[in-house]
């Protein structure tokens, strides 16, 4: 299915903002200086030093004499400073060594020539010297493991109950197939847009509903295949085109579109109070950790966008108090913080999120709150 995704990276977190925290706490086990290694995320390397990771724009100073410094990249150093008592972490500069600056006049950079560089080595007989062209191949480090949430992206979407009644369905195979592929013919039976020659697949799932209502917020659709209109009538004809698993009778039929997903997350709290349950738990189990993606009850209605960071709270036990006269009565512990999720995809009513961290396992109808 075709999408287009902006790949963001850590540009996201460079932009300085006072809008969610007055203080910002240090992780009391914080380093003084780190050294970015391959496969660190920035959210990663923001928990080595802050209490809360969102609050990273807040204390980043990046070295404007230092390429692109709004990136961050494997090697690159970054050290912990008190500036009139608030913390900032700052880009180690890197400085070149006497032997890099002896063969510094001998090395091109990608834009040399197109700023005008004119200080090539040469030899004693006037000639230019052949050069090593200097090519960064190192690739900045991303806010989260982007390959945790593609499938999220580009296979799956949540529509309400609503927008389901009269949608097209496959009737039947051409050729008597039960199931069909990349090629095949389908009979579909609804369609409504004739002049709409692209069309998508989907496969009905679960319904999402939440424990504080018994109403069904959406039904999750699982992508199946591309189609084209091949003669419009009823049933009309398709072909597929292209296909991630094989197509059955029964399965929906929806005008194709190209959604246009952002991975440019700017993580904060919502400025809203947001009370929500993990509702899902995604890949069969019953609970989850870090870098696991769940879906939670609250969604565009509710006040919530991408890059949302809420708190994981665990419900507190019911426990028969042994101390009381009636040993019947029942108290509730407190709901203990346990994680912290980001949204990463919203619907209506729904919302899908990545637990970017947690000190024990997270559980079906766990509470996410506001921060």
């Amino acid at each position: 299915m075709t999408k287009k995704i902006l790949f963001g990276l850590m540009v996201a977190l460079s932009i300085s903002s006072k809008l969610y925290a007055d203080e910002i706490p240090l992780n009391p086990n914080h380093p003084d200086q780190y050294t970015v290694v391959k496969n660190d995320t920035l959210w990663g390397i923001s928990e080595k030093f802050l209490k809360h990771p969102w609050q990273w724009p807040e204390i980043w100073k990046s070295n404007d004499k230092i390429k692109s410094p709004n990136l961050i990249y494997p090697g690159d150093t970054l050290y912990l400073t008190m500036i009139n008592g608030v913390p900032k972490i700052s880009l180690l500069e890197k400085k070149l060594s006497d032997q890099d600056l002896k063969r510094s006049t001998c090395i091109l950079e990608d834009n040399d020539l197109k700023k005008g560089r004119s200080d090539f080595s040469v030899s004693k007989q006037g000639k230019l010297i052949p050069c090593i062209r200097e090519t960064s191949l190192k690739q900045a480090i991303d806010l989260i493991p982007y390959e945790m949430i593609a499938a999220f992206l580009n296979n799956s979407k949540v529509v309400s109950e609503n927008k389901l009644t009269n949608v097209a369905y496959v009737v039947d195979i051409a050729s008597e197939h039960l199931i069909a592929g990349v090629g095949d013919k389908l009979y579909v039976n609804g369609l409504t847009q004739p002049e709409n020659q692209a069309y998508s697949i989907y496969r009905k799932g679960e319904p999402f509903i939440s424990p504080d209502s018994p109403d069904v917020l959406g039904y999750d659709l699982q992508y199946i295949a591309n189609v084209t209109l091949q003669n419009f009538a009823n049933p009309s004809t398709l072909i597929i085109t292209e296909s991630n698993s094989e197509v059955l009778h029964g399965d929906w039929v929806m005008p194709k579109t190209d959604e246009e997903f952002t991975l440019n997350y700017f993580p904060k709290p919502p400025q809203i109070t947001i009370n929500a349950n993990i509702i899902r738990i995604f890949g069969g189990i019953s609970q989850i950790g870090p870098l696991g993606v769940v879906a939670i009850d609250k969604g565009i209605e509710d006040g919530l966008s991408e890059g949302h960071v809420l708190t994981i709270e665990e419900n507190g036990q019911r426990i028969k108090d042994p101390y009381q006269l009636n040993n019947n009565e029942m108290i509730k512990l407190p709901d203990e913080k346990i994680g912290t999720l980001m949204v990463f995809r919203t619907f209506e009513r729904v919302s899908y999120a990545l637990i970017m961290s947690s000190t024990q396992d997270i559980h079906l109808l766990d509470k996410v709150r506001t921060p």
